[in-house]
C-alpha cells in the first residue's frame, strides 16, 4: 500500500499527490513514468512522474479529472493510500546521459502546456541542481489552468507565462509566445522539449521546424495500458512503429506523425474502433509483450 502523504488541487480539475514510495523513489528520473491503481477494481493510470525526492522516499503524480477513474482518485485524501504504484517506466530523458558540461554550453527551452507542466517540472529541477540554467513556457487556455507557476519560476532560467485569453502573462499560445521570443527578442535555441496536449506539440513542432531548432516531444498522452499490451499508444517515428510506454515516452518530434497518432487515438476510444485498429495492424498492434518483433 502507498500512502498519500500530501494532496494539493491544483486548479478546479487537477490534482496534485506526494505519494510514498520508496522504491520508485530511489531510482526514477525524469521522464519516466508510473501506473497507479485505487484498489483492487481501479482502473491503472500511467501518470509521468511529477518530481521525487530520494530522502522522504517519496513520488509526486499530477492528474486532471477527465472521466470515473480519476475523479475516485480525486476524492482520495492526505492519509488513504493506493493499492498499486508501480514504476519507475519508460526511458528517461537522453540529454540526462550527455555530459553536463555539453549540457550548459546549449541553449534549452522547454515548452508546457496545461497539465504537460508536470512532467516538465522535474526535467527542468534536474537542469537547474545540475548548474544548466534553461528557460520555460507555460501555457494555459486562462490563468486558472496554470499550474505549479511557483514551483517551475524557482528552478527556471527565465519563466515565460502565456494564455488564450490574456488573462495572464503573455496574450496568445506557446507558439505565439515561441515566435516572439525568437523573431522579437532574438534568442536562440539548441533544443526545445515540448509537453502538453498532442495538437498543441504538433503546432510547436511545425514551428522548430520552420525554425531548425531540433525538438522533443512526450507520447504520454496516448498511454492507456502502459505496458506494451493494449496498443494504444502505437506510433509513428520516422516511419517506424514505436510503442510511447516501452520505447518513450519521448521522441525526436520533427519525426512523430501527429496526424496519425491523434486520428488513432480518437478511433481507440471504441470498442468497434479498437477492433478496427488490430485487424488493420495484425502484428504490430501490441508492443513490448511478446506479441511482435
Amino acid at each position: 500500500m502507498y500512502e498519500i502523504v500530501e494532496k494539493r488541487q491544483l486548479s478546479d480539475s487537477i490534482v496534485l499527490m506526494e505519494v510514498r514510495a520508496e522504491r520508485v523513489a530511489k531510482s526514477c528520473l525524469p521522464g519516466q513514468f508510473v501506473i497507479v491503481r485505487t484498489d483492487e477494481t481501479g482502473e491503472r493510470i500511467p501518470l509521468t512522474i511529477c518530481d521525487y525526492c530520494r530522502e522522504k522516499k517519496t513520488v509526486t503524480i499530477v492528474f486532471q479529472v477527465v472521466g470515473a477513474s480519476t475523479l475516485r482518485m480525486a476524492e482520495l485524501k492526505k492519509g488513504d493510500f493506493f493499492r498499486d504504484f508501480v514504476g519507475p517506466l519508460g526511458r528517461n530523458c537522453e540529454w540526462i546521459d550527455e555530459p553536463v558540461s555539453e549540457l550548459k554550453q546549449k541553449k534549452i527551452l522547454f515548452v508546457a502546456g496545461g497539465v504537460g507542466t508536470a512532467p516538465v517540472y522535474p526535467q527542468v529541477k534536474w537542469m537547474q541542481e545540475h548548474g544548466v540554467s534553461v528557460d520555460c513556457i507555460i501555457g494555459a487556455r486562462t490563468k486558472g489552468l496554470i499550474i505549479l507557476e511557483e514551483e517551475m519560476r524557482a528552478v527556471a532560467g527565465n519563466l515565460y507565462i502565456a494564455t488564450d485569453d490574456g488573462s495572464y502573462g503573455f496574450k496568445g499560445n506557446v507558439n505565439d509566445r515561441i515566435r516572439a521570443l525568437v523573431e522579437e527578442e532574438k534568442k536562440s535555441y539548441d533544443l526545445v522539449i515540448a509537453i502538453g496536449p498532442m495538437i498543441m506539440m504538433k503546432f510547436v513542432c511545425l514551428l522548430t521546424k520552420e525554425f531548425g531548432i531540433p525538438t522533443i516531444v512526450s507520447m504520454n498522452p496516448i498511454m492507456v495500458d502502459g505496458t506494451g499490451m493494449c496498443g494504444a499508444c502505437r506510433v509513428s517515428v520516422g516511419g517506424e512503429v514505436k510503442f510511447a510506454c516501452v520505447d518513450g515516452p519521448e521522441f525526436d518530434g520533427h519525426l512523430v506523425d501527429f496526424d496519425q497518432a491523434m486520428k488513432r487515438q480518437q478511433m481507440y476510444k471504441t470498442a468497434e474502433g479498437r477492433r478496427y485498429l488490430e485487424a488493420q495492424e495484425g502484428a504490430t498492434h501490441h508492443g513490448g509483450c511478446g506479441h511482435c518483433e
